[in-house]
């Protein structure tokens, strides 16, 4: 048997709002299954379960190259007819340099004696 439940509502800024939904899509949850874990995350001292093996990674950029990455991300979503998100952008971008800088690497390493 399910837990019971109770509603929360509360008014908040447009853009939190926006913020919150925007994040609550790119996890792919339900708003009432997002909502709930970040509760639960923010009362339980931010304890997040991380896989093992895994780390997070978090970085700020200006509203600008955001607004430009969204816009890409929803090109490239229309595009390939399958949602690509943030993060699955940033790993493949991090993946293709982290590749070329080690094969660059393999290709020098006998010039540098090493």
């Amino acid at each position: 048997m399910a837990a019971s439940q109770k509603n929360l509502c509360a008014m908040i800024p447009v853009e939190l709002h926006d913020r919150v939904r925007a994040a609550q899509e790119q996890a792919g949850m339900t708003l009432s299954a997002y909502i709930t874990e970040l509760l639960i995350n923010y009362y339980e001292g931010g304890k997040e379960k991380m896989a093992e093996g895994m780390r997070t990674m978090a970085f700020q950029m200006s509203e600008e190259m955001f607004l430009r990455l969204k816009k890409h991300l929803e090109r490239e979503s229309a595009r390939t007819g399958k949602k690509v998100s943030q993060k699955e952008f940033v790993l493949g971008l991090i993946r293709q340099a982290l590749d070329e800088a080690e094969r660059e690497v393999a290709d020098n390493g006998a010039d540098l004696g090493k």
